[in-house]
């Protein structure tokens, strides 16, 4: 490539200063990532975030859906689920959340398997016995299933309205 300068017809730019330059200012751009906290962030690796419960017994919990409380002020809401001998704890249901929350899933399996938050497109891996999170901003409206896909269990449905 060719630059015209003051003084000189042409100077040469040397390729790799170039190529150099653009990584350069990619890097500093952030390569394009949207830095828009309201966007969805992707899966997040395993976890140690959810609440202790007691030992051997799962979260308790007085409603037929799974837990779905404000846990920090950083998250607006917290869904809880354990899974142990394909019995889902709380019990398959329905939550509702408000479009635009930040919502943090915790899965715990007793056996290893994959989380999938349809509609998102969004997923964990779930080692066995240890819990799992995937979070990101719900700002898709409708009804949505929140599955594991090696055992294919229907953990709840998540309405975002």
């Amino acid at each position: 490539m060719y630059v015209r300068t003051p003084g000189a017809r042409r100077t040469a730019i040397p390729t790799t200063l170039l190529v150099t330059g653009l990584l350069g200012t990619l890097l500093i751009a952030g390569c394009g990532h949207d830095d828009d906290p309201s966007a969805a962030t992707p899966a997040t690796p395993p976890t140690s975030a959810a609440a202790p419960t007691s030992a051997g017994s799962p979260a308790s919990t007085d409603s037929p859906t799974p837990s779905a409380t404000a846990s920090t002020p950083a998250v607006d809401r917290e869904i809880t689920v354990t899974i142990a001998k394909r019995r889902i704890s709380p019990p398959t249901g329905r939550v509702t959340v408000a479009k635009g929350q930040l919502v943090r899933i915790t899965v715990t399996s007793d056996v290893a398997d994959e989380l999938h938050v349809h509609g998102y497109d969004l997923g964990a891996r779930l080692p066995a016995a240890k819990p799992a999170s995937v979070e990101f901003r719900a700002d898709k409206t409708g009804l949505f299933e929140v599955e594991t896909h090696e055992t294919e269990l229907v953990l709840f449905q998540l309405l975002v309205r």
